[in-house]
């Protein structure tokens, strides 16, 4: 199943479009955007499995094995299967974190028990089907590994949270942009003034392609 990426999730301006080409090394330099949260548009009233497999198409293996720990409006998801995604809902998604407090929030974790009164509950009366938006957290080695997937098919942020980030991004990323375009128009991110030009509306949509890693020519070797 296709992820809808259309609609800003928040507002009702129609949202800037900026597209960058950058090689795959790059997705770290997106880390802030990614942590701070996107907004994604989707079928909502859905399991955060079938969310996360059916509408992201991320493979359930790996969402059973690497995303071990999730938080559902800032409360431990332990059943996929039955906890259900509201609109406007945020999903924070984390592989294993370390020490005990790591070890607590795993999903289904020895250490689950300990916190059973802040999880999730299976009380999903309220919540009803349909299309809507959700924000999208990832950390630690997610960043790298989901935001790809991501990032190619479209994220909404806020357009001033994208201009804070393009000012603060390092010489080493804007000299990796292959491409940049905003509204279809091709741009110079050295050209860009602070705060500029991301004032007109609230919500931009960025989508970046990751060109892979060239492959070493068996003389370099």
């Amino acid at each position: 199943m296709e992820l809808i990426t259309t609609g800003s999730g928040e507002a009702g301006d129609s949202p800037y479009r900026i597209r960058f080409r950058v090689p795959a090394e790059a997705v770290v330099e997106f880390s802030p955007l990614l942590q701070a949260g996107f907004f994604v548009t989707a079928r909502t009233g859905c399991s955060v499995k079938s969310l996360l497999c059916n509408q992201f198409g991320i493979d359930e293996e790996y969402v059973t094995r690497r995303i071990t720990t999730m938080f559902l409006d800032c409360k431990p998801v332990d059943k996929m299967d039955s906890t259900l995604v509201r609109d406007g809902a945020t999903l924070a998604l984390s592989c294993a974190m370390p020490g005990l407090v790591g070890a607590t929030m795993r999903r289904g974790g020895f250490y689950a028990a300990f916190r059973e009164g802040i999880s999730c509950s299976d009380d999903n009366s309220d919540i009803r089907a349909g299309i809507g938006s959700v924000k999208i957290k990832l950390f630690n080695l997610l960043i790298a590994e989901l935001g790809p997937l991501f990032l190619g098919r479209g994220i909404i942020v806020p357009a001033l949270s994208l201009g804070e980030f393009l000012n603060k991004s390092s010489r080493e990323f804007r000299n990796s942009c292959t491409e940049v375009s905003l509204d279809g128009a091709p741009v110079d991110l050295w050209a860009m003034k602070e705060g500029e030009p991301f004032r007109g509306r609230e919500t931009a949509k960025l989508t970046v392609q990751f060109d892979k890693p060239k492959e070493a020519n068996k003389e370099d070797l």
